[in-house]
């Protein structure tokens, strides 16, 4: 009996001890949500609905500088890693806000990540948010910064493009009027007048046709346009300055399939690279104008047997008013434009203008845009040569699209 008595009082002993233990560990439980619970940021009412609905980037951080709260493009501009702000100039101007009370509004230009040479400009602003946090705002104006440069140097670059022909038309003017008994002068004068003015022109020709590019919609405003016949027409307009340097251009090749575009624009920078070639040959040497068609694109190669560019150069010959040889580009009467905007233009047909070269062995331009797929090319005319697509008419009873036939 004693021992059936020892062993009922030590069940008893030890089921109290799990009960309690098992009370302790739900006590235990209830006190750390509650501590969690308290330990959570409460941001001011309303806060978080207005911040979710602001469209900008934000931060919240707390008295130290711990990232509270951070929306999705906070955390794609690069200004927050795990929980902690990265760059010291938005930590500054944390501290300063919360030493002063004082909004502060600052634009900063910041790396974008840890890697690489990318950089992101920001307008920031920083404010208390109630009496415990910071609210950092960030606006993404990169691309509108990187605009506006572009657009006052463009400015500037005009300015003084304009101011050399000018310049030198008054000079040549006023040389002409003290001159004028001589005859001989009066003619030399006139003709270096005439340069002048002709340069002049093409400067202001230039200009407006990029800013008519600027403002081209080739999506809304394009239609199918045959290469060939573009090709031949820019073939065609450069054919004087060619004849004045005895330089022969050569055409070989086709293409089948019409790309989708504005064939003015596509002329105008056809135009521009063969003229660009033509000025940089030597008198009584040949251009060479190749076109085929590869894995989905019309590719068009215009190659001149000039002096070449260096590779340090050919990483900026697409750049605007940027000349290799600013005197010799003066004399040929190039307006530093003429590159730009066949960049311009390829680009907006979705295609890339790429350049090969070497010293003394001349260079290479080559566009390549895609082709349009067959059977949406109904309104382009046939390469030469070559007839146009077959329409077969539609079966009875069958499907309402038309087949196409295959080309010759």
């Amino acid at each position: 009996m004693d021992f059936v008595s020892l062993s009922l009082t030590a069940g008893l002993v030890g089921l109290a001890l799990g009960v309690f233990g098992m009370l302790a560990y739900r006590t235990s439980e209830t006190q750390r949500s509650r501590l969690l619970y308290e330990d959570e940021p409460v941001l001011p009412d309303g806060a978080a609905e207005v911040l979710s609905i602001i469209g900008r980037a934000y931060v919240i951080v707390d008295a130290i500088d711990g990232v509270v709260r951070a929306s999705p493009a906070a955390y794609a501009f690069g200004l927050v890693r795990g929980y902690t702000v990265v760059h010291a100039e938005l930590l500054a101007l944390t501290s300063r806000v919360r030493r002063d009370g004082v909004i502060e509004q600052e634009q900063l230009e910041l790396p974008r990540g840890p890697l690489g040479q990318g950089s992101i400009v920001i307008q920031v602003r920083v404010a208390a948010l109630g009496t415990e946090y910071i609210l950092i705002l960030a606006d993404d104006r990169t691309e509108i910064t990187r605009t506006e440069e572009i657009r006052n140097d463009f400015v500037a670059n005009v300015s003084h493009e304009l101011k050399t022909p000018v310049g030198a038309i008054s000079l040549l003017a006023e040389t002409i009027h003290e001159a004028a008994e001589d005859e001989a002068a009066v003619r030399r004068f006139a003709q270096r007048m005439h340069k002048e003015s002709a340069r002049l022109s093409a400067l202001v020709q230039d200009i407006i046709e990029l800013s008519r590019l600027q403002g081209a919609d080739v999506v809304r405003r394009g239609k199918p346009v045959n290469i060939n016949t573009v090709i031949a027409e820019a073939v065609d307009r450069n054919k004087l300055p060619a004849e004045s340097k005895r330089i022969d251009i050569v055409v070989g090749g086709s293409v089948a399939l019409p790309v989708f575009g504005d064939p003015d624009l596509l002329m105008t920078a056809f135009r521009n690279l063969i003229d660009n070639a033509i000025r940089y040959s030597p008198e009584g040497t040949r251009v060479g104008v190749g076109l085929r068609s590869r894995d989905g694109l019309v590719q068009v190669s215009v190659t001149d047997q000039g002096a070449g560019i260096t590779p340090e150069e050919q990483e900026r010959i697409f750049e605007r008013f940027y000349r290799i040889d600013a005197a010799r580009s003066r004399q040929t009467g190039g307006t530093g434009l003429g590159l730009s905007i066949v960049k311009h233009v390829v680009s907006n047909h979705g295609g890339e203008v790429t350049v090969w070269s070497q010293a003394g062995q001349g260079s290479t331009f080559t566009v390549r845009l895609p082709e349009m797929e067959a059977g949406d090319d109904d309104d382009a005319a046939p390469p030469p040569g070559r007839p146009a697509a077959v329409t077969k008419p539609t079966k009875k009873g069958g499907s309402s699209a038309q087949e196409q036939g295959v080309r010759a």
